[in-house]
C-alpha cells in the first residue's frame, strides 16, 4: 500500500510539471532554430553565392520580425487565451522549419527567396512564445512562478549553446558525411509539431479559466501604454531597460574587449566569453530564490552582483587572467540570475487580464535598447576606445541598481 502511494506522488508530481517541461521544451527549441543561422552564414554565402551583408540582413528580418510579435501576441494572449497562442506560435515555427528542410526531401535546393521568406517565418512563429509564456507559467505556478520562469530562461539559454554545436556537426563534424544541414531543419520541425500537440492536449486543462482569455477584452494600444504611467511600473521598466543595454552591449563586444583592453589572445577571450553563458544555469537557483525571499531582494542581488563583476573588468582590464575571470563570471551569474526574476516582478506589477500585452510592451522597449547598445558601444570605441565604451555600461548598470533601490525604498 505504501508503494503504491508512492508511486501515485510521483506520478502527481511528474503531472504538476507537465506545462513547465512543455513550454520550456518550446521555448528551447524556438531559441536553438533562431540560433542555427548566424553559424550557417558561411555556408549560405558559399551555397547561394550572396554576400555576407545579404545573409545578415535575412536574419536582421528574422529578429525584426520576433520583436514585431511582442506586443500583438501579447494581446492575443490576452483575448483568446495564452496556450493557444504558443500553440499557434511553435506550430508556425516547425512549419517554417521543414519549409528549410525541403531540400532533404526534394532533393533540390530552397530558392533563397523562399528561405528568407522561411526564416521570417521562424521569427514570426518564435516571436509568439516568451511574452506569452510567463503570464501562463505564473498562472499555473503561482507560489513558486520565479523558479518556473528559471527553467524556462535556463532550457532557452540551452538552445542557444546546442544550435552552433549542430551546425558544426552537419557541416563539418562526424555526421557531415551522412547528413546536410537542411537535416537539422528537419529534426526540428517534426519535434516542434510534436511538442506543440503536447503542449495543446496538456496545459489548457492547466491553466483553467485563468487561461482561456476573455473574448470581451477590447483594450487598445493606447491603455496598455497607460500602464506604464503607474510609478512602480514605469520605475522597473527603466530598470530593465538600463540592465538590456548594459547586457546586450557587452556581449556583443566582449571578446573584442577582452583582446584590445586586457591583451589576450583569441582563444582565452573565446574561453571567458563562453563563461558568461555557461553559468546560466543560476536563472533556476535565483529564481526560486525569489520565490522564497522575494524579488527586490534576489534583483538587488544580481544587479549588485553584475555590477561589481563588470566594475572589475573595467577598472583593470590588464589585471591577471584569474581577476578577469571572476569578474566575468560574476557578471553572467548576476545578468543570468537577474532576468527570470524581472519576469515574475513583472507580472506581479501588472493586472492578470492585460498581462500578456503589457509584457510585450515592455520587451518591445527592452529589444529596442537592445538593439542600439551594440552600435552605441562601437561609436564609442572608436572614438574614445573600449574602456571608456564599457564603462558607460557600468555606468548603465549603475543606474540601473540606483533605480531599483529607489522602486525597493517607495514600495516600503
Amino acid at each position: 500500500m505504501g508503494s503504491r502511494s508512492t508511486v501515485a506522488a510521483y506520478r502527481s508530481r511528474v503531472s504538476r510539471l507537465d506545462a513547465l517541461v512543455l513550454t520550456a521544451g518550446i521555448w528551447f527549441l524556438a531559441k536553438f532554430l533562431r540560433y542555427l543561422f548566424p553559424p550557417l552564414f558561411p555556408t549560405l554565402t558559399a551555397e547561394y553565392g550572396v554576400s555576407n551583408a545579404v545573409v545578415g540582413g535575412a536574419f536582421t528580418a528574422l529578429m525584426l520580425a520576433y520583436a514585431a510579435m511582442q506586443l500583438p501576441s501579447g494581446m492575443l494572449a490576452d483575448r483568446v487565451g495564452g496556450w493557444r497562442v504558443v500553440t499557434a506560435g511553435a506550430v508556425l515555427a516547425a512549419l517554417a522549419a521543414l519549409a528549410i528542410a525541403a531540400p532533404v526531401a526534394l532533393g533540390a535546393p530552397l530558392p533563397f527567396v523562399a528561405l528568407v521568406a522561411a526564416m521570417v517565418v521562424v521569427g514570426v512563429g518564435t516571436g509568439a512564445h516568451k511574452t506569452v509564456a510567463v503570464p501562463l507559467l505564473s498562472r499555473v505556478y503561482v507560489s513558486r512562478t520565479g523558479r518556473a520562469l528559471g527553467v524556462m530562461d535556463t532550457f532557452g539559454s540551452f538552445g542557444g549553446v546546442v544550435a552552433p554545436i549542430a551546425v558544426v556537426a552537419a557541416t563539418t563534424g562526424v555526421l557531415a558525411a551522412v547528413v546536410d544541414w537542411p537535416a537539422i531543419f528537419l529534426a526540428t520541425g517534426v519535434v516542434g509539431l510534436v511538442l506543440a500537440a503536447a503542449f495543446a492536449r496538456r496545459v489548457p486543462a492547466r491553466v483553467g479559466d485563468a487561461g482561456a482569455g476573455d473574448a470581451a477584452n477590447t483594450a487598445t494600444v493606447g491603455e496598455y501604454a497607460a500602464l506604464f504611467g503607474d510609478r512602480d511600473v514605469a520605475a522597473f521598466v527603466a530598470v530593465t531597460v538600463l540592465f538590456s543595454f548594459t547586457y546586450n552591449g557587452a556581449v556583443a563586444f566582449l571578446p573584442t574587449y577582452l583582446v584590445d583592453a586586457a591583451e589576450l589572445s583569441d582563444g582565452t577571450a573565446g574561453l571567458l566569453y563562453a563563461a558568461v553563458f555557461a553559468v546560466s544555469v543560476v536563472q533556476v537557483l535565483t529564481g526560486g530564490a525569489s520565490d522564497e525571499f522575494g524579488r527586490l531582494p534576489v534583483l538587488g542581488g544580481t544587479l549588485a552582483l553584475a555590477a561589481a563583476g563588470l566594475a572589475v573588468v573595467v577598472a583593470v582590464p590588464t589585471a591577471p587572467v584569474l581577476v578577469l575571470a571572476v569578474g566575468i563570471v560574476s557578471f553572467g551569474l548576476g545578468s543570468h540570475g537577474f532576468r527570470p526574476v524581472r519576469g515574475a516582478y513583472l507580472v506581479d506589477l501588472v493586472p492578470d487580464d492585460v498581462a500578456g500585452g503589457a509584457l510585450g510592451a515592455v520587451r518591445t522597449a527592452i529589444m529596442g535598447v537592445g538593439a542600439i547598445a551594440p552600435a552605441t558601444v562601437g561609436v564609442l570605441a572608436e572614438s574614445f576606445g573600449f574602456q571608456v565604451a564599457f564603462g558607460a555600461l557600468l555606468a548603465a548598470l549603475v543606474a540601473a541598481l540606483a533605480t531599483l533601490a529607489a522602486v525597493a525604498v517607495l514600495a516600503d
